[in-house]
């Protein structure tokens, strides 16, 4: 239709739209609304601002039958060829205010370690970053100077996972060995003798959230002997052991509702309440190992009351209350999602608090599943496989949304950046990718190590990427 052409008057059916405005929950907001055919995206989020009352005027993208709506309506029916006798269900999704700039080059290759690095991290605040090695050193790093700040010796074996509070002042690393080590990231220095207990190594480790507990206190280990532990850092003590995986547990997470999720390779996912270590509910369907957990509020459970604007906070309460109101909108009315990912090529999107019964089944990849992680919005769900392929999936229902093809060898972790728009990628192949989530394709392609990529890590302030691997270097990236 021309644009400047007046459609004909031709009643209120055909120069207007029938339409249904949905949240992503499925929720519908308000009756179906009359909408004039030249209404598009901007239009929309004007209405939705005011039917949600919402005081700051948030900004929305809006997806109709999983495609986002670009264009203005009466094109879009056009394009379509839609039937004006069925209301339109348009679902509106709420988009970060700020905006994270793509990384797109290395700004530094740091060396140090003299092994593979195995694990690497920035802190809450994104002001700090730590590494953990085969060389059986934890380093941390200097952001401002890009170079070594405390080389810290006390393991005996590779490092293979490191975890920091989510009040920023310890961080937590296990081995190969099975022992754990605090560490003081302001002085480098070890907190105490190991905590042992654990017969085999660490698999994974995470903290109780603190909005739950502030000071951080507690943490999660996991281990190949099969068991996970809790651990009181006060007393440098395991104070729960949870046992009843018949097999290694590969992966942990600490909800934010207070409860624990364990992933064996004895194809269950257990569900534990925390003062007792009390096993809650097993939640069953794999037919294979259980690779990798993640939740729906991991973003905000990492960075506890820390968020893009850099507040500070004095006090453990005040810290506690920010983190909790944080939590509190992040979450929403919905339920904590948890989403495993397995070596039977498929993953469970779970809601473990109300039923037992997975939400959905995801299936697509060919190959074992590696990792998974939601958007720290919640809304999207990203999975890496040993396919080469990185896919992407709606965080809500699990349907799937879109694969990422690029890697040309195993793609072995992933990682967001804090307003949800992008996602980056590490590989066997030596390279990262940063790709486009609203455009659903690939937006640089970061060569740099001479070797396969083991872990990534995007800041939670956005600002910056390390990545490390078999070459040995550390790597950050900015733009």
């Amino acid at each position: 239709m021309d644009g400047n052409r007046a459609p004909p008057p031709s009643g209120e059916a055909t120069s207007s739209v029938m339409c249904q405005l949905v949240s992503a929950e499925g929720e519908n907001l308000g009756a179906p609304l009359y909408l004039p055919q030249n209404v598009g995206p901007p239009q929309l989020q004007d209405i939705v601002n005011q039917l949600l009352r919402n005081e700051d005027k948030l900004p929305y993208a809006f997806y109709i039958a999983d495609e986002e709506l670009a264009v203005q309506l009466g094109a879009y029916m056009q394009q379509k060829n839609a039937n004006v006798e069925v209301a339109l269900r348009i679902v509106y999704q709420p988009q970060a205010v700020f905006r994270i700039r793509p990384v797109n080059r290395c700004s530094a290759t740091i060396a140090g370690h003299t092994e593979a690095v195995l694990a690497v991290s920035f802190s809450p605040d994104g002001r700090c970053l730590a590494s953990g090695s085969g060389d059986t050193t934890v380093r941390f790093w200097d952001l401002n100077t890009q170079t070594p700040l405390f080389t810290c010796k006390g393991h005996k074996n590779w490092v293979l996972c490191i975890a920091w509070s989510p009040d920023g002042k310890h961080l937590v690393s296990g081995s190969k060995s099975g022992e754990l080590i605090l560490w003081d990231p302001k002085t480098g220095n070890q907190l105490g003798t190991p905590l042992t207990g654990h017969r085999k190594w660490i698999t994974a480790v995470s903290w109780e959230p603190v909005h739950l507990q502030s000071p951080s206190r507690r943490f999660v280990s996991a281990s190949k002997d099969g068991d996970a532990r809790i651990w009181d850092v006060t007393t440098r003590k395991c104070v729960i052991s949870l046992t009843g995986h018949t097999n290694a547990v590969t992966c942990v997470k600490w909800g934010g509702d207070g409860l624990i999720y364990t992933g064996s390779e004895d194809c269950f996912i257990k569900v534990w309440e925390t003062t007792q270590g009390k096993l809650v509910k097993t939640l069953q369907g794999h037919g294979h190992w259980v690779n990798s957990l993640a939740l729906s509020t991991e973003y905000v459970l990492r960075t506890g009351a820390y968020d893009h604007t850099g507040k500070t906070y004095s006090t453990p309460e005040e810290m506690k209350e920010a983190a909790l109101a944080r939590y509190e909108k992040m979450r929403g009315n919905a339920p904590e999602r948890l989403v495993s990912g397995s070596d039977d090529f498929t993953m469970f999107l779970w809601e473990p608090t109300i039923s037992k019964q997975p939400k959905a089944r995801m299936t697509g990849h060919q190959k074992v599943v590696n990792h998974v992680y939601f958007s720290p919005d919640g809304q999207w769900l990203a999975s890496a496989s040993f396919d080469k392929s990185v896919k992407l999936w709606s965080g809500i229902t699990g349907k799937f949304v879109s694969a990422f093809r690029g890697h040309v060898a195993d793609v072995y972790q992933i990682s967001w950046s804090a307003d949800s728009r992008l996602l980056l990628s590490g590989s066997k192949d030596s390279t990262l990718k940063v790709w486009d989530i609203r455009a659903r394709k690939l937006k640089y392609d970061l060569p740099g190590h001479a070797d396969e990529v083991y872990a990534v890590d995007w800041s939670p302030d956005g600002e910056k990427v390390v990545s490390g691997g078999k070459d040995r270097a550390l790597k950050l990236w900015m733009n």
